[in-house]
């Protein structure tokens, strides 16, 4: 469980505009205490988690990443597969929230590494009803690692 009178940071990388509001309404529902980060594709989010260019040391560690699958420059896949591949990111924890319904969209995201694989629902009540079932088990059932001390955790 998560003990830390910090707000947790949440990464949510989707290039669509409406639905990262969405999100920070629903997270806002949820009472989380929580900072909610936005990029809008692949290359930008690894570029937050390597702390490249404007990220560099601005941003926090983010406790779990919410992946799109559909973006444009990088797609989702592609940077799971990366994030999964470096030994200094691949300890965070990514969900993948789409739209896709498609299995192999959801083979290939757990084969690269994905933590969980949930379809976007339709309505804003169904989106937050995904957002505290999302803070009930990651920031109340489940251990997360602690901070990379990369990020100086």
């Amino acid at each position: 469980m998560y003990a830390n009178d910090k707000p947790l940071v949440i990464l949510m990388a989707d290039d669509d505009e409406d639905d990262c509001l969405l999100a920070k309404k629903a997270l806002s529902q949820s009472r989380l205490n929580a900072r909610l980060e936005f990029v809008k594709d692949g290359e930008e989010l690894l570029e937050y988690l390597g702390r490249e260019d404007e990220y560099e040391r601005k941003h926090p560690e983010p406790d779990i990443i919410l992946l799109d699958l559909n973006m444009p420059k990088m797609n989702g896949l592609e940077a799971l597969k990366a994030i999964k591949s470096q030994a200094a990111l691949c300890h965070i924890p990514v969900i993948v929230l789409t739209t896709s319904k498609a299995e192999h969209d959801v083979c290939n995201s757990y084969s690269f590494g994905a933590s969980s694989f949930i379809t976007k629902p339709a309505s804003f009540k169904g989106l937050v009803e995904t957002m505290e079932i999302i803070k009930r088990y990651w920031f109340e059932v489940v251990e997360l690692p602690k901070k990379h001390a990369a990020w100086g955790g």
